[in-house]
């Protein structure tokens, strides 16, 4: 498309709020399911005979909606909400409060009305946030108000919009046209084929078969004033320095090698580039009302500075004595100038290296302790660690979702995640906490369809953790009315993620008793649970799953969700050994990656299988090869060996070319018992799992385990010992 089409929505927020919970009240005051949870709520019992249109309408003879200024208690969004046989009466300090009880009022509506209830309610943080990638690919104006509608019906009222990427600048600028003219523009929309491809280039606008689009100002203004309404400000985000390839095609003496195609970072040493940087950000803040600007700052490649002459003379006249410097030197650059307009710089983590801009807010990704070193300093700053809060990962088990870019964040990890762990701050720190962000990266989301599934439900967790006080937050709690709410999602046209029939399996090694116990969870609620211990398939006659399944030796634990008799969607699988291997001494001959250590040294031998995803803190990860040295402490007979490894070659995770065992007395002589090649090509895109078992009959001490790597990152995560 040529650039975002401008079509007006047919509905608004309160209609599609309206049918949020119609099957969630019922006739049972006790099934009110709201998302977020409010701060206080109690039911009295009965009903109010209201509709949608009754809350939606000013004030009327039963319905009393009241903005004063002077209420306490509950601050600048939260309210105060009393539903009784007689009528509603809302009140609230500002009109935000009044916007937020509606939604919950809409939320409880049911087919014998509103139950009667009193509710104070406030956020516990004022930022509450989406982010959305439109650079990678570009989504409609239609879709971006349908998921601001949604946003706003679950208390959201941040949606951060990543609009220049090296996929293509998206926003129409008067001074500099070519930016989507030339840079809006690709020969490919698959994101794989483009970035791995040969043929990575930018077209320009009007050429057949270019994949790309952008928006007007004028499209962008429709956008900010549509989300206003609905209490959502706008965050748009430009990249600086890095991430700027699509820049440099449209104007390339903005790089330092005056040449498309070669970096993505901006000549720091140029005065054209800061030139194009405040012309760019007077532009964007014409259109963006918001305090908060994003620069972006994250992943610059640096390389270039280094051997650049107009970036090197800068540093040698300003005394500086790394690339690091230098970019910290253009972001205070960006800062000094986005302040003089009246407003604020907020960038990614990134933005801490060489030295932190004075009034720079932070948004955490590359985990927690940027954010928090951040506060220390005195700086706001937004939570969102990858880990927790990236929407474009693996939802559940990858060979059956959409390809992404990795990872594996189901909703219940993400709604595990709380933004001030205990003690982890003191108050004057914790204050410039601002609040939790969740970002959408799109690569490998190419339409609306797929973006809603993997936006929602997720979405809903965080926004139950931005709004509802940590103490009564509970994920069995959550996940009751998480079902109710995925099916009216559903009613309201959003192509949410139905929930997986996968089972989450849960182990905690005793080494005391010397057992594993491993708890079974579901996302599906209820959940007829049947499982087995040998490997085989559950059926209606297996046992239910009541409480956790102790296991003193080996089991291999199967297990699904049966309805009416009959399994739904596939099994789940786990095995578990509390194996003679467990707490031995090891040593490593080789070289350990410090970003992937899962639970330490010993994490190999401590009895935890990992999950469907590398970063679990279950899969210890090696760029080198691994060779390591078990002590089994005394002469043992030894009749089995194993291990697993993951492949997932999108983050760059392969299998070991091949696994050897070894076996020795005295820990220098080893005499090798076997060597296994994987049977897993290095092309296969699927995740796979493969086990090297080794099975015989050894006598020895030491037990020495070696896996080639081919390239890139290998990850095991437990070596069994019998």
């Amino acid at each position: 498309m040529k650039k975002a089409n401008i079509i007006k929505h047919s509905w608004g927020a309160g209609v599609l709020c309206a049918l949020v919970l119609a099957s969630c009240a019922g006739g049972n005051p006790d099934a009110v399911c709201l998302i977020p949870k409010p701060a206080e709520m109690q039911m009295h019992g009965g009903f109010f005979k209201a509709d949608s249109s009754m809350i939606l309408a000013p004030d009327g003879e039963k319905v009393r909606y009241v903005v004063d200024s002077a209420l306490a208690g509950v601050g600048d969004e939260g309210y105060r909400l009393t539903v009784d046989g007689d009528g509603i009466e809302l009140k609230a300090a500002t009109e935000a409060g009044v916007f937020y009880g509606k939604q919950t009022l809409l939320q409880m509506l049911g087919n014998e009305g509103i139950p009667c209830v009193e509710i104070e309610d406030s956020p516990r943080f004022g930022y509450r946030g989406l982010h959305l990638d439109v650079s990678r690919h570009i989504f409609s104006k239609e879709e971006i108000m349908k998921l601001i509608d949604v946003m706003s019906s679950y208390k959201f009222n941040r949606l951060h919009l990543h609009l220049t990427d090296a996929g293509g600048w998206r926003l129409k600028m008067d001074k500099y046209p070519r930016l989507t003219s030339h840079g809006a523009f690709r020969t490919e929309s698959d994101w794989r084929k483009w970035w791995d491809g040969n043929d990575r280039k930018y077209l320009p606008e009007g050429t057949e078969g270019a994949y790309g689009g952008y928006y007007t100002k004028d499209d962008m203004r429709q956008i900010v004033a549509y989300a206003a309404d609905r209490f959502v400000t706008i965050i748009p985000e430009v990249e600086f320095p890095g991430h700027s390839e699509e820049v440099f095609a449209a104007y390339p003496e903005l790089c330092c090698s005056g040449k498309p195609y070669t970096g993505g970072d901006f000549c720091i040493g140029n005065p054209k580039s800061y030139e194009f940087m405040e012309n760019v950000l007077t532009e964007i803040m014409e259109v963006f009302p918001s305090e908060l600007i994003h620069i972006g700052g994250d992943e610059a490649g640096k390389q270039n500075w280094k051997t650049c002459p107009k970036c090197q003379a800068l540093m040698r006249k300003e005394g500086m004595k790394s690339v690091e410097e230098l970019q910290s030197h253009f972001i205070h650059k960006v800062e000094e100038f986005v302040n003089s307009k009246g407003r604020r710089i907020i960038g990614w983590d990134e933005i801490l290296e060489g030295g932190l801009a004075p009034r720079a807010s932070v948004m955490s990704w590359r985990g927690e302790e940027a954010g928090f070193k951040s506060a220390a300093m005195g700086h706001d700053v937004v939570m969102t660690p990858g880990g927790y809060m990236y929407l474009d990962f693996y939802q559940a088990f990858p060979n059956t979702q959409p390809y992404a870019i990795g990872g594996y964040t189901p909703v219940k990890k993400v709604y595990s995640y709380n933004p001030l762990p205990d003690d982890s701050l003191t108050a004057d720190r914790e204050k410039h906490i601002l609040g939790v962000q969740a970002n959408t990266w799109t690569e490998y989301i190419k339409d609306e369809k797929h973006l809603e599934y993997m936006m929602f439900p997720r979405a809903l967790a965080v926004a139950e953790i931005g709004w509802t006080p940590q103490s009564l937050r509970d994920w069995n709690d959550f996940k009751v009315r998480l079902n109710r709410h995925v099916e009216t999602l559903h009613r309201r046209g959003v192509n949410a993620f139905p929930l997986s029939y996968e089972i989450d399996f849960s182990m905690e090694v005793d080494t005391v008793a010397r057992q594993i116990t491993v708890a079974f969870d579901a996302e599906k609620y209820p959940a007829e649970i049947r499982y087995t211990t040998d490997g085989t398939v559950p059926d209606a006659s297996s046992p239910v799953y009541d409480k956790p399944v102790v296991v003193k030796d080996s089991a291999h634990i199967v297990a699904g969700i049966f309805v009416d008799g009959k399994l739904m969607g596939d099994v789940s699988e786990k095995k578990v050994d509390y194996h003679r291997g467990i707490n031995k001494p090891i040593h490593y001959n080789s070289e350990l990656y410090p970003g992937y250590m899962a639970g330490g040294m010993n994490a190999l031998l401590d009895g935890y299988r990992g999950g469907l995803t590398y970063a679990d803190q279950r899969w210890q990860g090696y760029l080198d090869n691994l060779d390591c040295v078990v002590d089994m402490g005394e002469q043992t007979e030894i009749h089995k060996v194993s291990s697993r490894w993951m492949q997932l070659i999108g983050p760059g995770v392969y299998q070991p070319e091949y696994v050897e065992l070894y076996v020795s007395d005295n820990g220098d002589d080893f005499e090798l018992c076997g060597k296994i090649d994987t049977d897993i090509k290095q092309d296969d895109s699927q995740l796979k799992f493969q086990e090297y078992a080794f099975s015989g009959n050894w006598k020895g001490r030491y037990v020495r385990i070696k896996a080639k790597n081919p390239k890139g990152f290998i990850f095991v995560d437990e070596i069994v010992i019998w």
